[in-house]
C-alpha cells in the first residue's frame, strides 16, 4: 500500500462532539493535518509523554484515497475516489490543545505528534453500501464510549471530498479523518480498545490498548 503524502482531518464534524468540548458548530468544514510520521498500527500500542497531560481518543471514519483528486467538484467523482475504509484514532493531547487555543496558536503539538494517528486494516470500500449510512463504535474496556453515524454529520461524505480537494489535491494513499462523534474522553494506562465498523458481508472488529 502505498503510503500517504498526508493525514487531513476534519475537526468539529459532529455537532454534539462540537458542544460536549464548548465549541461552535462550524459553517465550513474545520480541516487541519497531520504529517505520515504520526501514523502506527494498532499492533504497536498507545502511549504518550505523561508530562504531556491528558491524552483523549476521538474515533473517526477513516478513508484512503486510490484515485487523484484535484479541483473536483461532481460528488460521485469524489466518492469513487475513495478506495478503501477503516476506523481511526485522532489522539489529542487535550491539556496541550486547550493551552495552545488560549493563546491563539496551531494545534500540531497537540494533534500531530508521533503516533497521533491510530489506523485499523484497510477493507475495501465497496464494504460500504451508502455512505449517508455508515455506523460505528468504539469502547474502552467493553464499555461502548462513541457511537458514530455518517447520518448524524455536519458535512456528509461527498461534500467533505469535494471541499478538500478544491484546498488539498489528495494523492493516491492519503487518509481523509472524517470527524469524531461525541463522547471522547481521556486514555488510562491499560485502558483495553475496541472499534467496530458495520459494513456490507459482517461487523470488522479492531483491538489495541494503552501501554501501561
Amino acid at each position: 500500500m502505498t503510503s500517504p503524502s498526508k493525514i487531513i482531518c476534519v475537526g468539529r464534524n459532529y455537532a454534539d462532539h462540537a458542544k460536549e468540548l464548548g465549541n461552535a458548530i462550524p459553517d465550513q468544514a474545520v480541516l487541519f493535518m497531520k504529517p505520515p510520521s504520526s501514523v502506527i498500527d494498532l499492533q504497536r500500542g498507545i502511549q504518550w509523554n505523561p508530562v504531556w497531560g491528558d491524552c483523549h481518543y476521538e474515533c473517526e471514519l477513516c478513508l484512503r484515497i486510490d484515485r487523484p483528486l484535484s479541483q473536483v467538484i461532481d460528488p460521485e467523482q469524489a466518492l469513487a475516489a475513495i478506495g478503501a475504509v477503516t476506523l481511526g484514532l485522532d489522539l489529542t493531547l487535550r491539556d496541550v490543545q486547550d493551552q495552545l487555543k488560549a493563546k491563539g496558536q496551531p494545534w500540531e503539538r497537540a494533534k500531530a505528534f508521533d503516533g497521533s494517528c491510530v489506523l485499523a486494516d484497510w477493507i475495501a470500500a465497496d464494504e460500504i453500501v451508502d455512505w449517508s449510512n455508515v455506523e460505528y463504535d468504539f469502547a474502552v474496556n467493553g464499555v461502548r464510549r462513541q457511537h458514530g453515524l455518517t447520518a448524524d454529520m455536519i458535512f456528509d461524505i461527498a461534500t467533505l471530498l469535494v471541499e478538500i480537494n478544491q484546498v488539498f489535491s489528495l494523492e493516491v494513499g492519503d487518509v481523509i479523518m472524517t470527524g469524531t462523534p461525541a463522547g471522547v474522553g481521556a486514555l488510562q494506562r491499560g485502558d483495553q480498545l475496541q472499534m467496530r465498523l458495520k459494513a456490507k458481508s459482517q461487523d470488522f472488529v479492531w483491538n489495541t490498548f494503552v501501554l501501561a
